[in-house]
C-alpha cells in the first residue's frame, strides 16, 4: 500500500471515528426512556341538548424522562367525537402539561404549558366524526434534585353552556 494511500485510508477511519462519536450523542430528550401513564375518560358536550350521543371519549398518555437535573415531558391526546354537523362545538378548548416536584402531600407545578386544542377537536371528516390525534412538543423543566412528574388536564368551554372553562384532569405520569 503506498504512502497516498495508508493517509488516505487513516483519515476515512478517523472521520470514521468521529462521525460515529457524533451520532451516538444525540440530543438528550430523543434519547430519553420515558416513563408513561395512560387514562380514558368519557366527557359529556355540555352544551348540546339533542337525542343523538353528544359524549367525546379522551384517552391521554402522559409522558416524563429525566437527565441530569431536567424533566422532559410530552403528552399523546386521542379522542372519539361523536358526529355533528356543525364543527362550532367550544368556545375555546387546551390541554395543559404541567411539571411537578414529587414530594409527600400534593405536588406542586413547577411550570406548565398550554397547548390550543380547539380547531384539532373541531376539525371533522365528511360526514361529521369527530376523532383524531395530537401529540404535544416536548417541554424542558431544570427541576434540580428529588423526583418529578408530568401531568395534564383538559381545559374546554363547550358552546352554549353558559359554564365557562371546565377542567377534566387526567392520571400523571411516573415519578422520574
Amino acid at each position: 500500500m503506498t504512502t497516498t494511500s495508508r493517509t488516505a485510508l487513516a483519515a476515512l477511519i478517523t472521520a470514521g471515528a468521529v462521525v460515529g462519536t457524533t451520532l451516538a450523542t444525540a440530543t438528550p430528550a430523543s434519547a430519553l426512556s420515558y416513563k408513561c401513564s395512560t387514562s380514558k375518560q368519557s366527557i359529556d358536550d355540555a352544551g348540546f341538548y339533542g337525542a343523538m350521543p353528544d359524549n367525546w371519549d379522551f384517552t391521554i398518555k402522559i409522558c416524563a424522562a429525566r437527565s441530569g437535573s431536567y424533566v422532559y415531558s410530552y403528552a399523546k391526546l386521542t379522542w372519539d367525537g361523536p358526529v355533528y354537523s356543525d364543527g362550532n362545538i367550544l368556545d375555546s378548548a387546551a390541554f395543559r402539561l404541567y411539571v411537578k416536584k414529587s414530594v409527600s402531600g400534593p405536588d406542586p407545578v413547577k411550570t406548565y404549558k398550554p397547548f390550543g386544542i380547539e380547531s384539532k377537536l373541531e376539525a371533522h371528516d365528511s360526514v361529521g366524526n369527530h376523532n383524531g390525534t395530537y401529540t404535544t412538543p416536548k417541554a424542558r423543566y431544570k427541576i434540580g434534585s428529588g423526583k418529578a412528574l408530568s401531568d395534564g388536564a383538559l381545559k374546554l368551554n363547550w358552546d352554549f353552556d353558559g359554564a365557562g372553562v371546565r377542567t377534566y384532569g387526567f392520571s400523571a405520569s411516573p415519578r422520574v
